[in-house]
């Protein structure tokens, strides 16, 4: 794809309240706030519990079991928001030292580390009603039509995203599956908020888009540590000794993993637009 001449296409938070992280999406979020701090709240199937996630970006999200009664989340918020506040504000901070194209609501440059290719995005405004993207030699990504809608080009540079990650990813772990060995049984790639990727019991896989910015090895590694779980659905010692047998440096790579978050960009990483709850 990035060979044509032109071609058109269309994890990490902080987390409170003791619950685990949910696995999956749920319905789609909706807006409110509490004494003028804004978050979201979201039904997840997965979630037993009301857990408080705060991204590295400083959005506050709280996700709740279909069971729970939503009237009940400002009084939880508004008990828990001195570490709402004071969790936001250190990643707040962090946005200081970081790079230029990671914060960026719009990128005038892309680096996807793991493969490694650096696109350089031009911005084209045109009077036409929908925003197409044109991939050009050299990696230089054209992005035409109403540019100034900030959340469209956004959606458009996700979905590019998406595309270059199913190329390269799909291809890339069944390699890595023939080479230490565990199959499974299909693969896919989505976004997910929390995870790299994951594994079901179904020995199905779901890859992050947003691993496409992290260098090679944590993506080779991400990749063994879910086919891993092809055999172990959990995370015991008997996985770990797995992990350890296909990849002897792991622990280094799982620590660097922890850390990932920062090399996801904001205009991936930031959450879509939602109506407010009533």
């Amino acid at each position: 794809m990035d060979d044509a001449s032109s071609k058109k296409i269309e994890s990490g938070t902080a987390d409170s309240q003791g619950a685990s992280s949910p696995k999956a999406m749920g319905d789609r979020p909706s807006l409110s706030a509490a004494n003028g701090l804004d978050y979201r709240v979201r039904v997840s199937k997965r979630a037993k519990n009301i857990s408080i996630h705060v991204s590295h970006w400083g959005e506050v999200e709280i996700v709740i079991p279909p069971s729970f009664d939503p009237r009940q989340v400002p009084a939880i918020v508004e008990r828990r928001q001195a570490w709402i506040l004071r969790t936001r504000q250190r990643f707040l901070d962090r946005q200081e030292t970081m790079p230029l194209d990671v914060v960026q609501p719009l990128p005038e440059e892309i680096q996807l580390r793991s493969l490694p290719e650096t696109w350089t995005v031009t911005y084209a405004p045109a009077p036409a009603t929908q925003l197409t993207a044109t991939t050009r030699r050299g990696c230089q990504l054209h992005i035409h039509g109403p540019t100034e809608n900030l959340e469209s080009c956004q959606a458009l540079l996700r979905r590019w995203l998406n595309r270059k990650a199913t190329d390269h990813f799909l291809p890339w772990l069944r390699q890595v599956s023939r080479e230490i060995d565990l199959p499974y049984t299909s693969a896919s790639v989505r976004q997910q908020k929390t995870r790299w990727a994951s594994c079901s019991s179904k020995r199905t896989i779901s890859l992050n888009a947003k691993l496409l910015f992290l260098p090679a090895p944590l993506v080779r590694y991400v990749f063994i540590h879910e086919l891993c779980h092809t055999v172990h659905m959990n995370h015991s010692a008997q996985f770990w000794a797995l992990v350890g047998e296909k990849e002897p440096d792991y622990e280094r790579l799982d620590q660097e993993l922890q850390k990932g978050w920062r090399y996801v960009p904001a205009w991936v990483e930031r959450s879509r637009p939602s109506s407010p709850a009533q």
